[in-house]
């Protein structure tokens, strides 16, 4: 018959596996928010670029300087919103990780100590038994 810390060892596996996997999605979800600031960053740079210089233009160039301005600001808040989604996630994502950690860690303590009771039991079995044959030999001597 498998001792308890054996039969707990797959749900152990399990705690594993998920955390592991919440992990990656943890590693994934960081690596998409610094993309999307990086990229938030370039675009805020390029507009800060583009509106320097604006002497020697004619009416109709700084229009259409202005529109192209304006739709620069345009991407800049889609893409800050894109920024403040993904960290949502990526906390999200940190919260589930810390979660399946921390059921990894309680069932390893579990089955930790569980091993320790039955290593202990057993060596307290075999002391039973040692002690056992040594009043056996003694009766036999006397």
């Amino acid at each position: 018959m498998p001792s308890r810390s054996d039969r707990l060892q797959p749900a152990v596996d399990q705690a594993q596996r998920r955390q592991k996997d919440a992990l990656q999605r943890l590693a994934d979800h960081q690596q998409k928010l610094a993309h999307a600031e990086q990229q938030l960053e370039e675009l805020n740079r390029y507009r800060r670029e583009y509106s320097l210089g604006d002497g020697g233009l004619t009416v109709t160039a700084l229009l259409n300087r202005q529109q192209f301005v304006d739709r620069i600001d345009q991407a800049i808040v889609q893409q800050g919103k894109l920024v403040e989604r993904l960290q949502r996630q990526l906390d999200g994502a940190r919260e589930r990780w810390l979660q399946a950690h921390a059921r990894e860690n309680a069932l390893d303590t579990v089955v930790d100590r569980l091993r320790k009771q039955e290593d202990q039991r057993e060596q307290r079995l075999e002391q039973a038994e040692v002690d056992e044959r040594m009043q056996y030999r003694r009766g036999i001597r006397n």
